[in-house]
């Protein structure tokens, strides 16, 4: 006969699997709202994540009540200011987001045009922070936005420290055509061009993700080389064909900066 001791430790075993379990729906739930992107009813979120209906609807009322998620007035649910909060705790205990948040603002100023500072979340480029210009000029990529790493200056920069075969395997299969047509596809030609722009320490493209629209991109790299993000000035067309050596300095220099004040210039 089992032992009451055995039979609470199996219940205990149960109820942390239980939890655990509920856990990984939560995040589940989260996780195809932030790779999405956009809100979604709770019968979509279900079918995409496999899980029962009435799981993901015990799931979606219990994270809105606690203010992780929120409810929209159609039903569908977004990501909730909870979140947000975290996700600010979270940076500021980040001595390198701290610094580069100060000189993108600095670059802003300089420069008079939108700075972005961006990092890679797998497949894609990811807006980590912004300073928008003085002018009227408006960006579409705000802070959190997604986009594959084919599409951007930053995208070739943050995988160009990569072995070639990596570099190519990771093109073949997350290479996208853009909205503008204009983005590269061929795999072989982005890893060479990614490897090339981080040896040169500058990436342009115009008009590749967003028409008449261009970026002028430097990496950041740590102390063994690796571009772990990217300072990017985000400015018309027009305005890089007409002086390109200013906006590539400029953010070169502040790219630079960054790495001294980390202490991550050894690599050079």
């Amino acid at each position: 006969m089992e032992s009451t001791g055995g039979i609470a430790k199996e219940d205990s075993a149960k109820a942390r699997r239980s939890r655990v379990s509920g856990i990984d729906r939560a995040l589940q739930v989260i996780d195809y709202l932030y790779e999405t992107g956009s809100p979604a009813g709770v019968y979509a979120i279900a079918k995409a994540i496999g899980a029962p209906l009435s799981t993901v609807y015990v799931i979606v009322d219990d994270l809105v009540e606690k203010n992780m998620l929120s409810r929209n007035s159609d039903s569908s649910v977004w990501l909730g200011a909870r979140l947000y909060h975290y996700g600010l705790a979270y940076a500021r205990s980040l001595d390198f987001l701290n610094v580069a948040n100060h000189e993108m603002h600095n670059l802003s100023r300089i420069s008079g045009e939108t700075v972005q500072v961006c990092g890679r979340d797998g497949d894609h480029m990811l807006v980590l922070a912004m300073a928008d210009g003085p002018g009227h000029f408006q960006v579409t990529s705000r802070v959190g936005t997604r986009v594959p790493l084919n599409w951007t200056a930053s995208g070739r920069l943050l995988v160009g420290h990569l072995p070639e075969a990596e570099r190519l395997d990771l093109f073949e299969h997350c290479a996208k055509s853009s909205p503008t047509g204009r983005a590269v596809i061929d795999p072989a030609v982005l890893s060479a061009s990614a490897r090339q722009a981080l040896d040169a320490r500058l990436s342009i493209q115009a008009g590749e993700s967003d028409y008449a629209v261009a970026c002028v991109a430097a990496p950041i790299c740590d102390d063994k080389g690796a571009c772990i993000a990217t300072i990017s000035i985000v400015l018309p067309e027009q305005k890089v064909s007409d002086n390109p050596e200013r906006y590539t300095n400029e953010v070169k220099a502040s790219a630079e900066r960054i790495e001294t004040v980390m202490g991550w210039r050894s690599h050079t």
